[in-house]
C-alpha cells in the first residue's frame, strides 16, 4: 500500500470518525510530509451557512495545528479581497504561484509576509463536498525547489479523501453553530443532545432576565427603517454579549424583547448565578451608556431600557405543532420577571428585582416597597438596583 492508498484508508475510516478536524489536518499533513511533500504551512478552509459566520479552518504549522473562525465582516476586508481564496471561489481552479520576486504593489499581502518568513511557493486549490459545495486549501512551502509537479500530484490525490474526513465534520459543526446562534448555548446543547420532541421538558430552577426597551412603539413611528434596525441590533448586542460574557442563556427575541436565563444546577450555585445576573444587568447598562453616546455624536435618540430580574422553578422544552417547534422556558418565575420588567418606568428605576435575587446580592439593591403585580393575587416587594449617580 503506498503513501497516498494508506493515508486514504486512513482518512475514511479512523480519521472520519474521529470529529476532531485538527487530528485530521495533522495527520494529512505528516503523512504528506513523510511522503515528501515539503509543506510549511496548511490552512484548509471550510465555507458554511451561518447568519454570524461565513467561515472556519484550520491551519497547520510545524509549530503546531489550530483552527479559526471567519465572519462575513472578514470577508470585505484586504484579507480576503484579492487573496487566493477568493480567486478558487471566482475561477474555480487551482493557483500555483512562486513567492520569488512579488511585487508589494499588486501581489496579495499574504503572500508578501509568507515570502518575507521564507515562504518560496504557493499552491491552492479546491475540496469538493457531496452537497455540491466548494471549500478551499492554501499550501506553502520554504523548500529551493518548491512545490514540484509530483508533489502537486500527490496533494491533488489525497485531497477526496480528506474531504471525506472534513465534511461530516463541518456538517456537524454548521449545525451547531446554527443551533446556538437562533437557541442559545444551552437549549442548542439539549437540541443537539436529542430533546427533540414536542412537549419534552426539564424542569430547573434559573435566574430569568427579561428586558425591553422603552418607547420602541415610538421609535418604529417616527425613526428610518435603517436607523430602527440599527437600534435593535445595537441593543441586541449589549444584552447578548452581557449574558454571554457571564455564562447566562439569551433564549428569545421577542420583538424589542429579551428573554434570558441563568441556570442553577443546584443549591451551592444560587448566590453565584443571581450575581451572574446583576453583573450581567450592571454591564448592560453600562455599555448601553456607551452605545448611546455614539448615537448622540449620530444624532439619533438615545436607548432607554428596562429589566427585570427574578429566580424560581421553569420548564424549559420544546412546544409548538408538529411542523413547527420552538425551544423556550416557561413557568411563574418567567411571568414575573417580565411582568415586573414592565413596573420599571413607573416607578423610575431601569432595573428591578425580587426578593429571591436581592437577598442573594443585598450589596447591589434597596427595597422599593410592596406593588401589585399583574396575574398575581398577592403584592410582592420588589428592589431596586443601586445605580452611580449620574454627572
Amino acid at each position: 500500500m503506498d503513501a497516498i492508498d494508506k493515508l486514504t484508508h486512513w482518512m475514511i475510516t479512523e480519521g472520519r470518525r474521529s470529529g476532531d478536524p485538527v487530528k485530521v489536518v495533522s495527520h494529512f499533513c505528516s503523512s504528506l510530509i513523510e511522503a515528501g511533500v515539503p509543506f510549511w504551512r496548511v490552512n484548509i478552509g471550510q465555507r458554511f451557512a451561518n447568519p454570524l459566520l461565513i467561515a472556519w479552518g484550520v491551519v497547520w504549522t510545524p509549530d503546531g495545528t489550530e483552527s479559526y473562525d471567519v465572519t462575513h465582516e472578514r470577508m470585505l476586508t484586504d484579507g480576503y479581497v484579492g487573496s487566493s481564496f477568493e480567486h478558487l471561489m471566482i475561477h474555480r481552479a487551482p493557483l500555483h504561484k512562486s513567492l520569488r520576486g512579488l511585487d508589494p504593489e499588486s501581489d496579495h499581502l499574504s503572500y508578501i509576509e509568507f515570502a518575507e518568513m521564507g515562504g518560496t511557493d504557493y499552491y491552492a486549490t479546491l475540496m469538493y463536498y457531496g452537497d455540491g459545495s466548494l471549500h478551499g486549501c492554501t499550501f506553502v512551502t520554504q523548500s529551493d525547489a518548491g512545490f514540484l509537479p509530483e508533489h502537486v500530484k500527490m496533494i491533488e490525490a489525497a485531497l477526496p479523501a480528506l474531504s471525506a474526513a472534513m465534511e461530516p465534520i463541518t456538517m456537524r459543526k454548521s449545525s451547531q453553530s446554527l443551533l446556538r446562534t437562533y437557541l442559545g448555548a444551552g437549549p442548542s446543547r439539549a437540541v443537539w443532545d436529542g430533546s427533540i420532541r414536542r412537549g419534552e421538558r426539564t424542569s430547573l430552577e434559573a435566574v430569568v432576565m427579561f428586558s425591553d426597551l422603552r418607547g420602541f412603539t415610538a421609535l418604529s413611528d417616527t425613526a428610518k427603517e435603517e436607523d430602527l434596525f440599527g437600534a435593535l441590533n445595537g441593543y441586541f448586542d449589549v444584552v447578548v454579549q452581557a449574558v454571554e460574557e457571564m455564562q447566562g442563556d439569551v433564549l428569545k427575541f421577542m420583538g424589542d424583547g429579551i428573554l434570558s436565563i441563568f441556570p442553577i444546577a443546584s443549591p451551592d450555585e444560587r448566590t453565584h448565578q443571581c450575581r451572574q445576573s446583576v453583573l450581567a444587568a450592571q454591564k448592560i447598562l453600562a455599555d448601553l451608556a456607551v452605545l448611546n453616546l455614539d448615537r448622540s455624536k449620530a444624532h439619533l435618540t438615545p436607548l432607554e431600557i428596562g429589566i427585570g430580574l427574578n429566580s424560581g422553578q421553569v420548564s424549559y422544552g420544546n412546544i409548538g405543532s408538529p411542523g413547527r417547534l420552538d425551544f423556550t422556558v416557561l413557568g411563574g418565575a418567567v411571568n414575573v420577571a417580565s411582568r415586573i420588567e414592565g413596573l420599571t418606568k413607573s416607578l423610575g428605576h431601569r432595573l428591578l428585582a425580587t426578593k429571591a435575587i436581592a437577598q442573594e446580592t443585598p450589596e447591589c439593591f434597596e427595597p422599593c416597597g410592596t406593588h401589585d403585580v399583574r396575574g398575581l393575587d398577592r403584592q410582592i416587594d420588589l428592589f431596586h438596583l443601586i445605580e452611580a449617580e449620574s454627572g
